[in-house]
Order: C-alpha cells, then sequence, then structure tokens
C-alpha cells in the first residue's frame, strides 16, 4: 500500500491568496490555484463558482470578503485548476515529474490533501497546515485514455492537449471527499512550515526530513498508510462529494 501527503489549493506562491479558515470550529473553504493552461472553452471552471462559498463563510464569520480576507479582483474572472475535483472523486497530475508516484498508484492506496489556510482569528500560527480531503484510489489512468464524455471530470482532462505523460486518479465512492471539517497537522518549527512531530509519530512517520511540508517537488509519503489511516478513522471527520 501507499500513501501520499499532497499539497492542494490556493495560496501566496500559486494565485497570490489564500483560503480561509475558523481555527476554532475548523470550517474552511477550498479554492484552487488558477488554471496556468488552456482549457476547451465549454469545459473551463471559473473562480465565480467559489464565491457562494466564500459569501456564505463570510456571512457565518461576519467578516467581510474584500477588506477583511483581501479577495483579490484579479481572481473574479479568472479560470481555476479545479484539482482535487472532490465532486467528481478525480485528481490529476504529470506523471513525469510531481505525480511520478501518483501513476504508480493501485486499488486502495490513499491520496490525502492538505493545504495552507488562513485563520480568520488570532491563533497561534500566520497560516494553518491542514488536511482537507482523503482519496481511497478506485483506478489511475492517462489522459489519452480518458473518453471525451468524462473529461469534464478533471482539470487535467479539461485542457486542450494535456500532456501524453498526464494522469487522473479516480477514487472510491463513500471512502473519499473533501472533509466537512480540516485536521491541522502543522506548525512553524525550524525556520519553515512542518507537520507536528506528535502526528508524525502517530502517523508512523513521514517520508520527508523532520516533517517537512511548505513546499515539495515530490509529494511525502506515508512510511506506514494502514497506521495513518487508523488515526485518520479515529479523527472522525465526514467525508463530503463537493468542492464546498
Amino acid at each position: 500500500m501507499k500513501a501520499l501527503l499532497v499539497r492542494v489549493g490556493i495560496d501566496s506562491s500559486y494565485g497570490k491568496w489564500n483560503a480561509p479558515m475558523d481555527p476554532y470550529s475548523k470550517e474552511f473553504v477550498y479554492l484552487p490555484i488558477p488554471e496556468s493552461k488552456r482549457s476547451h472553452a465549454h469545459l473551463k471552471r471559473h473562480y465565480t463558482e467559489s464565491l457562494p462559498s466564500l459569501t456564505q463563510f463570510c456571512e457565518k464569520h461576519s467578516i467581510n470578503l474584500l477588506s477583511d480576507l483581501k479577495f483579490p479582483s484579479a481572481l473574479k474572472g479568472a479560470v481555476m485548476h479545479l484539482d482535487p475535483d472532490f465532486n467528481e472523486l478525480t485528481y490529476g497530475d504529470n506523471s513525469a515529474r510531481r505525480g511520478a508516484v501518483l501513476s504508480k498508484m493501485k486499488t486502495e492506496d490513499i491520496i490525502v490533501f492538505y493545504a495552507s489556510l488562513r485563520p480568520i482569528r488570532r491563533c497561534t500560527h500566520k497560516l494553518v497546515y491542514a488536511i482537507i480531503g482523503l482519496y481511497i484510489v478506485d483506478e489511475v489512468i492517462v489522459t489519452a485514455e480518458v473518453n471525451k464524455n468524462r473529461w469534464h471530470q478533471n482539470a487535467h482532462t479539461r485542457r486542450v492537449n494535456p500532456q501524453s505523460s498526464e494522469v487522473v486518479a479516480r477514487a472510491r465512492k463513500n471512502e473519499s471527499g473533501r472533509l466537512e471539517h480540516c485536521i491541522p497537522i502543522g506548525e512553524w518549527r525550524n525556520g519553515a512550515y512542518r507537520a507536528r512531530q506528535d502526528i508524525i509519530n502517530k502517523w508512523g512517520g513521514l517520508s520527508v526530513k523532520n516533517g517537512y511540508i511548505q513546499r515539495s517537488v515530490v509529494p511525502p509519503q506515508f512510511n506506514h498508510p494502514k497506521q495513518f489511516y487508523r488515526w485518520f478513522l479515529k479523527q472522525n471527520v465526514r467525508l463530503i462529494k463537493s468542492n464546498n
């Protein structure tokens, strides 16, 4: 069994913003990175789709999307790289680079998604690194083999002329999805954001040195996937087949 810890979501490097979360309730909004390549016109996904969820989050927590959260006006009409797509239970990547391990994953392997979120209230850290989703893999398929009537299901197959090395993982229903509430796992330690050591111990270890999760070319792997998954189930967080 393999289990990957994959960083996703808009941040200061990709999109120049961090999606919000409440450090007390652990509620959050999932916002993907901007799309960097051309997509089929009829398959494009825009950030305007996420505005209702962001607005609802702000209203619930009595904050303003523009004045408090500084939502970039440039994103309003931009195309987003909706990946993972929790509504479709897919995740794509380039197997020639970051997705090399993804291309070798098999049924029942695990993909864990985490993001750097900005807390809307004062807490220990400026950013909260937290798990936001989990997939139990059903299959991994190269984009060239995806039927045209399923192109809409992932950002990589929505693209015009995707690279031959790109692959898409499809997840098992009822066992996969976006988390209803995020699970914070990070802290600022030794000059970077890292997974907390007490949590790493409960997982049985990570493949990266000193729990480094701030930015990585190769996604970390869990040393003991089954041990991690037992820990995850004990968190008792509901998985939702929806992006927000």
